[in-house]
């Protein structure tokens, strides 16, 4: 079992169009450099997407993040002026930094717990984000992108959300949220008690969707910067 880390950060950079095959590379080549970056435990390059879907045509080719652990919060500050985080400054017109701090954590991601297993804090009651993430059966595909829609559409609906991106390793097969909410109540709410999210979450006991998958809660230590032309 991992433990549980100092820092966890969600990085976000958006690029424009004529920079977008540069973003490709930067995919493919910063795996390297980030498997030698001096206290990073854990991290996935990440595409985005709306979410609303899950498929393909959600991808935004202009968005794309990073999810990391760090075993001391200096580690993450270090990264900052390093080669793969001035890389993507270089072609990024807009960036957005979370720090998050983990609440609670189940389930695995390529085999791994990152997130360790948090000691609950109840008396937490600021802003809150949600990750989820899933490698979804071949053979229930179809089923899953046929139930989505439906909790998306909720999702935008909800009082208390900031911010909302799928994110993915993959463009199918692999799939994730990344939310920001007011606090604690607002996720848990539309979690429990919205009916779209709740029939969803019992259809994956009963049709198996996932191989793998990965629930987890933080709290917001920080937000700097903007997506989408605002700070969330």
């Amino acid at each position: 079992m991992d433990p549980v880390p100092d820092l966890v950060t969600m990085h976000l950079w958006t690029v424009p169009d004529r920079r977008v095959p540069i973003a490709l590379l930067r995919m493919a080549g910063d795996r390297g450099l980030l498997g030698r970056t001096a206290g990073l435990r854990f991290a996935k390059l990440l595409g985005t997407g709306d979410g609303r879907t899950f498929t393909v045509r959600d991808a935004d080719r202009n968005r794309w993040g990073l999810l990391a652990t760090w075993d001391h919060a200096v580690d993450a500050t270090a990264f900052e002026t390093g080669r793969v985080a001035r890389g993507w400054g270089r072609i990024a017109d807009e960036r957005l930094r979370v720090d998050l701090r983990p609440l609670t954590s189940r389930g695995r991601w390529s085999g791994r717990e990152p997130f360790g297993t948090p000691e609950p804090d109840r008396a937490y009651d600021g802003p809150v984000a949600a990750l989820t993430r899933a490698r979804i059966r071949a053979r229930r595909m179809g089923t899953f992108w046929r139930a989505v829609p439906p909790v998306s559409a909720d999702l935008h609906a909800v009082a208390g959300l900031r911010l909302a991106l799928g994110v993915g390793e993959a463009p199918v097969g692999l799939q994730g949220t990344f939310s920001l909410w007011d606090s604690p109540a607002a996720v848990t709410a539309f979690a429990y008690q919205r009916p779209a999210h709740v029939a969803a979450v019992r259809r994956t006991a009963e049709v198996g969707w996932y191989s793998e998958e990965l629930f987890a809660r933080f709290a917001v230590l920080a937000v700097e910067g903007t997506v989408g032309g605002r700070t969330p």
